[in-house]
């Protein structure tokens, strides 16, 4: 009988946001997966354990859900003026597939803290006590992210009292700001319009608001697909039918947006875009028992990742949230009740959640100079982790 021994690969498992990761100095990866994407692939899969036919990644560090099936890599910059280059790698549970066509933005929140822990920042860049500024270079969307990482003693403070809803323990606050998500030369709608008329064969026809802010995103009037916009996660993710509903759309409308020319090309590109769908504010009971009143929020979004509605919501589509929201005319604007704004706060299935953006309007075009949020983030066990030495083979 063969023996196939294990490889060890220095690695570190944060939370960062409402999500989980492992993480990875890029240094620290296999020479033969850097130099081969194939190879990249197949050694995230088995470190995450997939592809899974029990959808459990028991073998792996997943956890069976969208907001922990995930891979960083992380290293030193080679953009001007930033600290490090971020890779962020969404792991598919039960496909052999990795998909790098987008940003996790909740991971985004320990991309900086794991930046200084690993000693990728300059000497010059450091100090003990306060707030460093990191500067990342988000090399999937090819986008500025800075975060803001608070210091204590000289090393990163993680703890703290700053609750964020859909995480259960308190922690230190750290500040994402999303830099131009949009550059001058991009599209913001890439119809061109504020608000389209989606039409789904074999389910009907949507008035949608369709945005690449943060993440490509689709949004619906939840009233329009049959529903209130108080769901939680089991209302949605135990329904197929629902969930099958939710995936034609996101098919039909990644065609709308350009982003694919055949609906088979869906398959491929489960990250984005996403789907998400909007109502006016209304109290609801949150996923751990907390009442949120309809004066607590301005509106509601619920959103699926990964063909699950999310326990929170994606860092990425918060941003997306936040830019649709402060422009009149759009569907969450209009579930929000319109006007001029420059944040708001929405409810989630876990709770609420407070966005900002700055947008600057000039001759009829919407300028994006950034879009603000808190998250926070947290070292779960650093060291290494083991794969069969013959993965990427």
């Amino acid at each position: 009988m063969s023996y196939t021994p294990q490889q060890s690969i220095p690695a570190t498992y944060m939370r960062g946001g409402t999500s989980k990761g492992v993480f990875f100095k890029k240094d620290d990866l296999p020479k033969e997966a850097l130099e081969d994407q194939a190879k990249l692939d197949k050694l995230l899969l088995r470190v995450i354990g997939s592809p899974d036919p029990y959808n459990k990644q028991i073998d792996g560090l997943g956890n069976a859900s969208s907001s922990t099936s995930k891979t960083v890599i992380v290293s030193k910059s080679t953009k001007e003026d930033h600290d490090v280059d971020y890779r962020f790698g969404q792991i598919a549970i039960d496909k052999p597939f990795v998909d790098w066509s987008g940003n996790c933005g909740n991971l985004t929140g320990a991309v900086g803290s794991f930046a200084i822990k690993s000693g990728l920042l300059d000497k010059s860049r450091m100090v003990d006590d306060g707030i460093i500024e990191v500067h990342i270079w988000q090399v999937n969307i090819q986008k500025t992210i800075i975060a803001h990482v608070p210091m204590a003693g000289g090393v990163v403070r993680e703890m703290g009292d700053f609750i964020l809803d859909g995480v259960a323990f308190p922690a230190a606050e750290v500040k994402i700001e999303f830099v131009a998500p949009i550059d001058p030369d991009e599209t913001l709608f890439p119809t061109g319009n504020l608000v389209d008329d989606l039409e789904v064969p074999g389910v009907g026809t949507f008035k949608a608001t369709m945005i690449t802010a943060g993440i490509p995103t689709i949004f619906l009037n939840a009233d329009a697909i049959g529903y209130k916009g108080t769901e939680l996660q089991g209302d949605i993710n135990s329904d197929v039918k629902a969930l099958e509903m939710f995936e034609t759309i996101r098919a039909y409308g990644a065609i709308k947006m350009g982003l694919i020319s055949d609906i088979k090309e869906a398959e491929n590109r489960q990250h984005t875009p996403k789907v998400a769908f909007v109502s006016p504010p209304e109290g609801y009971t949150s996923s751990s028992g907390k009442v949120i009143e309809s004066s607590d929020i301005e509106l509601n979004v619920r959103a699926l990742s990964m063909g699950q509605l999310h326990h929170a919501m994606m860092g990425t589509a918060s941003v997306a949230i936040a830019v649709a929201a402060c422009i009149p005319g759009t569907l969450v604007s209009d579930a929000a009740g319109g006007g001029e704004r420059e944040s708001v706060v929405f409810g989630h299935p876990s709770g609420t959640l407070r966005v900002g953006s700055t947008i600057i309007k000039e001759n009829g075009n919407y300028s994006i100079e950034k879009v603000g949020m808190s998250r926070s983030a947290r070292i779960i066990m650093d060291g290494s982790v083991f794969v069969p030495a013959d993965t990427m083979n």
